[in-house]
């Protein structure tokens, strides 16, 4: 988005504020809990992010040509954030958070090579329709760069000092992404993709082609395909340690908002598993009112945690 003149600093928040409003779904519920100086910054990231995968997914265009618009719109980042002329709203808030949180360039190109990530797959050969992973550690570099890196960004805006909250904020964002994955399975199969890594499918005894079959046709999974999307599950959930094990080592401010974010994940995989696994027929969904009732609850901690962190200074 760009506007005909270079916008204020104060302008360029409130526009991504609003992309994230209108875009963030679970993501906004927890920006709500935070102080408004991060919550501007992590819209900015936010808007940053969106941008980024909005021309990694735009399908008028070829490979060729998204790659190409990629690369010139990260090249007009790069400008921006050295101190070049912009009118752009997004890279003007992004610039302002990137110094008054001191986030690396480093981490918010890893974000850009996340959302393109698909861009730059091998070509399919021989019978080979699906984009796929041989095995987890493949996948997990894969959830790193689309998930991980987030929370990457996000502890260096929610305040931490223990080192230890980088590992565990990379290991929440695995735990997001298999929720994601899960939740949308048969929509990936409709675009090409099988985010189960192929040694689970083996190990299962789940074939492509069955797999195939789902995106035409709903179904209820088969017995050996619910162990498979169980196990996956399970593997979330030993991920989802690690955010609990985060909250505490993470700015107090900051903390109800992130654990509202924990908060909806964990009840968007543990609808999944209650509902058996049914992906393959729906599109499973926290409901509306649950989140509200979550942010809530995040939004009852607040007055105590920004208490904390202005007694013990760790706000920032």
């Amino acid at each position: 988005m760009t506007l005909s003149a270079s916008p204020s600093v104060d302008e360029s928040y409130r526009v991504c504020r609003e992309i994230a409003r209108k875009e963030a779904k679970n993501f906004y519920y927890a920006f709500v809990a935070l102080p408004r100086h991060k919550r501007d910054a992590i819209c900015a990231v936010y808007a940053f992010m969106r941008h980024a995968d909005d021309l990694s997914d735009d399908e008028s265009l070829s490979i060729d040509q998204r790659k190409a618009s990629l690369n010139a719109w990260l090249e007009a980042w790069h400008c921006a954030s050295s101190g070049g002329s912009t009118t752009d709203p997004v890279f003007i808030a992004l610039a302002d958070a990137q110094q008054r949180f001191q986030i690396s360039s480093q981490l918010l190109d890893h974000l850009v090579e996340g959302t393109a990530m698909d861009l730059h797959r091998a070509p399919r050969s021989g019978d080979m329709q699906y984009d796929t992973y041989a095995t987890f550690d493949d996948l997990y570099r894969y959830c790193y760069l689309v998930a991980s890196v987030v929370g990457l960004v996000c502890i260096r805006i929610f305040g931490y000092t223990d080192p230890r909250a980088e590992k565990l904020a990379e290991e929440t964002g695995v735990a997001f992404q298999l929720t994601n994955i899960l939740r949308d399975v048969r929509e990936d199969l409709q675009r090409g993709r099988i985010y189960l890594p192929l040694e689970d499918l083996e190990r299962y005894s789940v074939p492509i082609p069955a797999l195939a079959a789902v995106a035409a046709k709903p179904r209820s999974p088969a017995p050996n395909e619910r162990l498979l999307l169980r196990a996956e599950a399970e593997r979330a959930e030993h991920y989802y340690k690690s955010g609990h094990a985060l909250l505490p080592l993470i700015s107090p401010d900051s903390r109800p908002a992130l654990w509202v974010l924990i908060a909806i994940y964990h009840s968007l995989l543990k609808h999944i598993q209650q509902q058996n696994y049914e992906v393959f027929s729906r599109r499973i969904s926290v409901p509306t009112w649950q989140k509200l009732w979550i942010l809530a609850r995040g939004l009852l901690q607040v007055p105590f945690s920004r208490a904390l962190a202005a007694e013990t200074g760790t706000g920032n």
